[in-house]
């Protein structure tokens, strides 16, 4: 039996593989020189349904949305025990890169997914990869308020105006876009008490617009490794990555958090982008080919190479 264990913590490479896909090719790679678990995470962002389901289990629901075009669209949101609910952002008005258009995007379908779930006990909202850079302004057409005590999982600790300035360019907007989206988030009179909160800019201040309803806003990578049981100390070995690495990953994503936990307990963690812009300071972090239909392959080979490095 090897006596090195190592664990396989993915956040999903979006539009390539899921969280749990990452997870699965790291451990086939691993497995020939080490003790794998895998444990896929998420940050509230896109996938972030599927990692809590496999961690925790649940029952699923959909309800018939509509996307941020207003295209009729199936979302899901998770039931767990005791009355809890979770409702991720991307499973309504999700990034599509088919169709860019933040000036016209709405988060109308949001709404209607939150009002689907009825009255739990605690909902919890995920935030992040959407179309959007709207403030929330289509999700605050269909809602006056939320069904129950409301946490939000931010992908992103930026403040409001953030939304255009920082993350409008992914969602397609052109340098005039982003003024022209910037203006629109400032003139925002009922965002302003929100504006500089941490989180309140992300989803295209989506954040903001819940916090407005009285939703408490909180870092989402670190409430969802919480959740499903993220404990490095046991590994000596920790593996997780994303699709891209750059400035934004230490603003609020899981393969930073992470990171940062490994280094409080003193574990070796690796960090892989299938695109490294920006190298997490102080962590290793190995660039993948870039190539989407390689990555599957590219995880199993990382997985295999680090064990050379690991009995160095």
């Amino acid at each position: 039996m090897p006596s090195v264990r190592a664990l396989a913590c993915p956040a999903s490479l979006k539009g390539v593989l899921s969280a749990r896909e990452a997870a699965a090719a790291l451990a086939d790679g691993l497995l020939a020189w080490a003790a794998v678990d895998q444990l896929p995470v998420a940050d509230g962002g896109e996938g972030t349904l599927d990692v809590l389901h496999y961690a925790k289990g649940g029952e699923w629901h959909e309800a018939e949305v509509s996307d941020a075009f207003g295209n009729p669209r199936r979302g899901r949101w998770l039931e767990l025990s005791f009355g809890h609910a979770v409702v991720e952002a991307a499973e309504a008005i999700p990034l599509d890169q088919a169709r860019l258009d933040p000036l016209m995007a709405s988060s109308r379908g949001l709404g209607e997914l939150i009002r689907s779930v009825g009255r739990p006990r605690e909902l919890l909202v995920g935030l992040g990869g959407t179309a959007t850079v709207d403030g929330g302004a289509g999700l605050l057409d269909v809602l006056d308020g939320l069904p129950g005590t409301t946490s939000v999982a931010c992908d992103v600790d930026v403040p409001l105006l953030d939304a255009a300035r920082v993350f409008a360019a992914q969602k397609g907007a052109t340098s005039v876009d982003a003024v022209e989206l910037e203006a629109r988030l400032a003139a925002r009179v009922d965002l302003a008490p929100y504006a500089q909160r941490p989180g309140a800019g992300a989803a295209g201040g989506l954040g903001a617009a819940l916090a407005s309803l009285g939703a408490e806003l909180v870092p989402g990578a670190a409430l969802v490794l919480d959740l499903v049981g993220f404990d490095p100390s046991a590994y000596d070995v920790v593996v997780t990555g994303e699709g891209a690495v750059d400035a934004t990953t230490v603003r609020g994503k899981a393969p930073a958090e992470i990171a940062r936990r490994c280094r409080a307990a003193g574990v070796r963690c690796v960090v892989f982008g299938g695109v490294v812009a920006e190298p997490i300071e102080g962590v290793e972090t190995i660039a993948l080919s870039g190539e989407p239909a390689r990555a599957r392959a590219d995880l199993v080979e990382l997985g295999r190479r680090l064990g050379g490095s690991q009995r160095r």
